[in-house]
């Protein structure tokens, strides 16, 4: 079937969910290790807290995309229920978590709002494969690297804005936690709801409909198809697989210390050493983490027309290059406004890989196969983030001294090797306006 082509303003309509998706993220990345620390967890308990992100992403991810590929409820869709349901799941534990009045429960917490999170962003991918012709899939995904950076954006902001207005404690945490996390449950489910109400799905035909009929009769066919999925897989994604190990446990050693790193070089304080000037030093982290996410917007687009000029692995071996120098010189700033120099380059790492990865593989994945091979890319995002929860630990207490800055550093190091494992993957070169 020739799919009509979507003006710029359906592109953003069909996106926007995924701003209250990445609002999300957002949170997380910077506000959960610091309540994490509020409430009491040493620095090496850190990153096992953080399993349940790619825990939740390695299972629920694929599982989802594999349900989505043969779902059709008359009325919403194909993946928009999938969307529904994650964005209500995310919106209740946005709401309950501020309330968290022990570690447990906060990572409890976060265990469910991970799974609601992965349930709305899987089939995102594979909403915009399923909508948009291979011409204006590139501008469809950078829609979405745009959006993760405006919504991370503003996450992170709300970290440095809020406590300007809500100043002191209610029960065991800051009134601004409370305030951040009220504010991304909103945004949550209603920017999910304008996606929803702006964008119908393309039905499927009658044989379409009899295939999913006769494919879906085992709980386990998900599953199965996961399986095959992967026995089947191209080789140009096993070679994507290698980058991501090295660039995700990189982001999650980044995502984990930046806010301490910070406290450390720029206000010489710890979490316990100073509770006030550390809560500043974790705001400006959310300002510094802003910034990397308003660099990433401002940039998403560029990338499309760098992407089709030069391809989309020279561009990535560029940006993740970037990143690595920006993580490399960033635990050594003590003035706070440099800061955001060195951040840059991470924005612009952060814009190519929210989108350009995909532009390397979608023209090798089976139509009728893109959710379950979006969810299994998911997989190959979550898997180094598992090794990293479990190993990080020892590395960073043995190894690197405890040391935030160290792990910093170290993570610096691990993008300049995705880097140059980038280079070696052949694309098949794609139309795109």
């Amino acid at each position: 079937m020739t799919k009509p082509r979507m003006t710029f303003t359906q592109i953003i309509n069909m996106n926007v969910g995924f701003f209250g998706i990445q609002y999300s993220f957002g949170l997380q990345q910077s506000a959960v290790n610091p309540i994490y620390d509020m409430l009491g967890a040493s620095p090496e308990q850190i990153p096992l807290l953080n399993l349940a992100g790619p825990m939740t992403g390695l299972l629920i991810q694929p599982i989802i995309g594999a349900m989505s590929d043969r779902t059709w409820v008359p009325g919403l869709g194909r993946r928009r229920p999938y969307f529904l349901v994650g964005a209500l799941l995310c919106s209740i534990c946005l709401f309950l978590y501020p309330f968290s009045s022990a570690l447990w429960m906060a990572v409890g917490l976060l265990w469910i709002l991970d799974v609601g999170n992965n349930t709305a962003m899987e089939p995102y991918r594979a909403f915009v494969a399923d909508n948009l012709d291979s011409s204006q899939q590139p501008s469809g995904f950078q829609t979405q690297s745009f959006f993760t950076g405006l919504g991370q954006s503003l996450a992170n902001l709300s970290l440095f804005i809020f406590p300007l207005f809500f100043v002191g404690k209610y029960g065991y945490l800051p009134k601004w936690v409370y305030a951040s996390f009220f504010f991304g449950a909103f945004m949550s489910i209603a920017t999910i709801l304008w996606s929803i109400k702006t964008t119908p799905e393309y039905p499927p035909t009658d044989e379409e409909l009899k295939n999913n009929k006769n494919r879906s009769g085992s709980i386990f066919a998900p599953l199965l198809e996961i399986i095959h999925a992967v026995k089947d897989m191209p080789k140009i994604l096993w070679q994507l697989a290698l980058v991501y190990l090295f660039q995700w446990y990189a982001l999650f050693c980044y995502w984990q210390n930046a806010s301490k790193s910070i406290a450390l070089s720029v206000y010489n304080t710890t979490p316990k050493s100073n509770e006030k000037l550390y809560e500043e030093a974790v705001g400006w982290a959310g300002l510094v983490n802003g910034w990397y996410n308003v660099v990433t917007f401002l940039v998403a687009f560029l990338l499309v027309g760098f992407a089709a000029r030069k391809g989309a692995g020279r561009v990535h071996f560029v940006c993740l290059l970037l990143a690595a120098a920006g993580f490399l010189f960033f635990p050594f700033i003590t003035n706070k406004y440099l800061l955001f120099v060195a951040i840059t380059g991470f924005g612009i790492g952060w814009a190519s890989m929210m989108g350009i990865p995909y532009l390397l593989v979608v023209k090798q994945i089976p139509k009728e196969r893109y959710g379950v091979y979006m969810g299994i890319i998911n997989m190959m995002i979550v898997i180094p983030m598992i090794i990293q929860t479990l190993t990080f630990g020892g590395i960073l207490k043995y190894f690197l001294g405890n040391s935030p800055q160290n792990a910093i550093f170290f993570a610096g190091i691990l993008l300049i090797i995705a880097a140059f494992l980038t280079l070696r993957i052949k694309e098949v070169k794609a139309e795109t306006t």
